[in-house]
């Protein structure tokens, strides 16, 4: 069934931005809605959500059962088969609510090919609704926030026992495997993303994706990780040194932790999320390496790894109680190395709560 408390406050957000309707294809948007979302594959599929309250889905034969098990008996479903198409079911759909000239939000689990196509036999106004679709979920209440408390231990845990098996000779491959058995152990729902593990000369691609090298004495390590947890998600990144440290690497290591904690501090109620990560940069630049922050200093947090509020240059969004994101300064300088710290910030009545709390101080591997 759909959740009619997230429904209403959708309608709310819906009227003010003057929306119609929203498409919400297959995507943790639907997920946070129904408490349901199918394999996105190439079969057409959306809950349509009216700015009235009413919503009806399309869907192909193959979920019918599905859907109709997770919908009120009164809830029009527009079947279709993979003979016929997608296409009639919606202009039929569109027509009965009255939905033709309207304007339409689309949110990320419909594919671009798809609206084309809609687009071509519908006259309405398709607007991107992503970012209305984040305000419905950007302020947690206090069960979510336990929720990602919880996830983010399970993060803190596996950071220390994946670090207590790292040696030389063995592979990133090996390292990320060893995550995600430590989590599955631990009882998570899984993954929230790929492992980042990033060693040797590879730690200066922020989000390297590649995992064949062996490590080998004096490397660094960016290690990057999370985990679901009731369907909440948790995100850390610690860096770490194989066999020793030189003056220059102690030296670009505390200018990121002061980074990150300098944008920790200043993640209170009533600050631009832009003053954040402000906080974060100016230490970097000031130092002399602002060239070498390549990212925003970080991201909103809960059923998506990555969503609003956006700790970024430019973003004037005012942060409030309940919202949780990362802060993640770091430094990343081609052909040479890479590092960053990152924890999980929620904005509380008496200020901000780090959820992480695995060690930040210097990590030498002997």
């Amino acid at each position: 069934m759909l959740n009619k408390k997230y429904g209403n406050k959708l309608c709310e957000i819906m009227v003010k931005n003057n929306l119609d309707a929203m498409m919400i294809g297959p995507s943790v948007d639907l997920e946070f809605l129904m408490k349901y979302s199918p394999h996105p594959d190439e079969r057409f599929q959306t809950l349509f959500f009216l700015s009235d309250k009413r919503y009806f889905y399309i869907s192909p034969e193959l979920t019918y059962e599905e859907i109709r098990d997770r919908l009120d008996n009164d809830v029009d479903i527009y079947k279709w088969g993979d003979h016929e198409g997608f296409i009639d079911a919606v202009v039929t759909a569109i027509n009965r609510y009255k939905l033709v000239g309207k304007n339409i939000g689309v949110n990320n689990g419909i594919s671009a090919i798809n609206l084309i196509d809609i687009q071509e036999k519908i006259n309405a106004k398709f607007i991107n609704g992503h970012g209305i679709l984040e305000m419905l979920r950007v302020i947690k209440d206090e069960s979510e926030i336990e929720k990602l408390r919880k996830a983010a231990k399970l993060a803190d845990e596996v950071m220390g026992e994946t670090i207590d098996c790292i040696c030389p000779g063995i592979t990133e491959r090996d390292i990320k495997k060893k995550i995600e058995e430590l989590f599955m152990q631990k009882g998570a729902d899984g993954l929230s993303f790929e492992p980042i593990i990033a060693s040797g000369p590879n730690s200066s691609m922020p989000h390297y994706c590649e995992d064949s090298r062996v490590i080998q004495e004096k490397d660094i390590i960016i290690l990057d990780l999370g985990c679901k947890y009731k369907g909440y998600c948790s995100d850390i990144s610690r860096t770490v040194f194989v066999g020793g440290i030189t003056d220059e690497e102690k030296k670009v290591y505390d200018i990121i932790l002061r980074a990150n904690k300098a944008g920790e501090e200043t993640a209170k109620q009533g600050v631009k999320a832009e003053d954040v990560d402000k906080a974060s940069r100016d230490i970097i630049q000031n130092e002399g390496y602002g060239q070498y922050f390549l990212n925003r200093t970080g991201h909103g947090i809960g059923i998506s790894v990555h969503e609003a509020p956006y700790i970024r240059t430019g973003n004037k969004q005012i942060l409030e109680r309940g919202m949780a994101f990362s802060v993640e300064p770091g430094i990343y300088m081609q052909n040479k190395f890479g590092m960053r710290i990152e924890d999980i910030v929620v904005i509380g009545a008496d200020g901000p709560e780090v959820i992480n709390h695995f060690t930040k101080e210097i990590i030498v591997i002997r």
